[in-house]
């Protein structure tokens, strides 16, 4: 069973949720907040496998919702469901430990999907939101800072975690063995002072403000 947390102040689209995710197969709503203070309150006694947790709330935002979480339910995966697709949002709620990046317009079922992959591992992401992660990867090496000091394998693990990959996939993908993903990772980790893999992938990205 995968328990569930909604954070959001939309109160018709959070209980539209918190039933679905109750009446479906495999999965169980634990708690459903209509603004961060109150998520932060009551979670950490609590702590649910996975929070869906909206960015733009009365207060204090699910950006700083999730910063503090995190340090206090680490094992708790948080997916961000918002209407923002901008890269400022999207990095900023990497950084601060967001592990899945979903619009609101995602189908129920999709939605569904996610929670269960980031449960298993995985980083969901909706397609235009996942490209943008890609891209921002892909920008030329004078403009990269941190990633200066992966090697070239490291940057392609690197890549394929920022595109939800798991372990077990990216050593399929790179012919290499489970171990040594874990290896690269682990150096990766290191190497960018980070201690996650949301982390790690926003400092690679670095997008610049607008």
């Amino acid at each position: 069973m995968i328990t569930v947390a909604v954070v959001d102040d939309d109160s018709e689209l959070r209980e539209i949720l918190a039933n679905w995710i109750e009446s479906s197969d495999g999965f169980a709503c634990v708690g459903s907040y209509s603004d961060a203070e109150s998520a932060m309150a009551r979670l950490p006694k609590i702590p649910p496998d996975v929070a869906l947790v909206d960015i733009n709330m009365p207060g204090q935002s699910g950006i700083d919702c999730v910063k503090e979480l995190k340090q206090k339910i680490p094992d708790t995966q948080f997916v961000m469901l918002t209407v923002y697709e901008d890269s400022d949002h999207i990095f900023d709620a990497l950084a601060v430990g967001a592990t899945g990046y979903l619009l609101k317009d995602t189908p129920p079922e999709a939605i569904l999907d996610s929670i269960a992959e980031v449960h298993a591992g995985g980083s969901p992401m909706t397609t235009n939101i996942a490209r943008k992660v890609v891209q921002s990867l892909r920008r030329p090496q004078s403009e990269r800072n941190p990633a200066d000091e992966l090697t070239k394998r490291e940057n392609e693990v690197l890549m394929l975690l920022a595109q939800g990959f798991l372990y077990k996939e990216i050593a399929d993908n790179l012919g290499i063995t489970y171990q040594t993903v874990n290896t690269h990772i682990r150096r990766i980790y290191e190497k960018l002072q980070v201690h996650s893999r949301s982390q790690a992938v926003a400092l690679f990205a670095k997008i610049p403000k607008l």
